[in-house]
């Protein structure tokens, strides 16, 4: 079997503002079309078409969907529930305690996940789990020591969503990573400050856009 459900140790935090507000959630992506498209545009230059993939974090499933992944992990209810209308299989469950067994995905991605874990070194454990071998992983997160990533950051307070999120800087993501395990990192930016910036504008490396994502292989 593919599953190995879990009906121990699930930590269920982190997840009430999004039962609550998933709405204005999933209307973010349309008031704020150009960071979502540059994000998106960016992964898929990472994300394989022809894999078996799962996103964990789906949320309403605004990246799984145009990345063509059918499977998902979700805490949110209501957010699951818009994911399985749009044709994804979506599990209850979080990042830290994958219902799975191990060596199944040929790729596991994040997207602005990583920030509402709890712990962010078992997560990265738990992927490297269910990942077959030379299988990988994409994390794309909003870098903290960028312009975007200060400007919610003096927000969060008074944010519906951020208000218990934990960001991360790349060095930071890069040395859990390490340290569990994965190496080979292939580090991708984008949402640059130059509001004219095309949303099809990537670069390599970090410290200059305010979305990164880092792909590294399990070893």
């Amino acid at each position: 079997m593919l599953f190995e459900i879990k009906k121990k140790g699930l930590i269920m935090v982190r997840i009430e503002s999004f039962k609550k507000y998933f709405k204005e959630y999933d209307e973010w992506f349309d008031k704020n079309q150009n960071i979502y498209l540059a994000e998106l545009y960016a992964l898929k230059s990472l994300v394989p078409s022809n894999k078996f993939g799962i996103d964990i974090g789906v949320g309403t499933g605004r990246f799984a969907l145009p990345l063509n992944i059918k499977l998902a992990i979700e805490p949110s209810g209501k957010m699951a529930e818009i994911s399985k209308k749009l044709g994804i299989q979506v599990y209850k469950g979080v990042a830290e305690n994958l219902p799975f067994k191990k060596k199944i995905f040929d790729f596991i991605i994040f997207v602005t996940t990583i920030c509402f874990v709890d712990n962010l070194e078992k997560t990265f454990t738990e992927a490297y789990r269910v990942l077959k071998n030379n299988g990988f992983i994409i994390v794309g997160f909003i870098d903290k020591e960028s312009k975007l990533g200060k400007k919610y950051q003096l927000k969060k307070i008074k944010s519906k969503f951020y208000k218990e999120a934990n960001f991360f800087s790349v060095k930071e993501v890069i040395d859990i990573l390490r340290k569990t395990k994965f190496k080979d990192m292939t580090i991708k930016q984008t949402v640059f400050t130059n509001k004219n910036d095309k949303f099809d504008n990537i670069d390599d490396g970090y410290g200059k856009g305010s979305f990164v994502i880092i792909k590294a292989n399990k070893s």
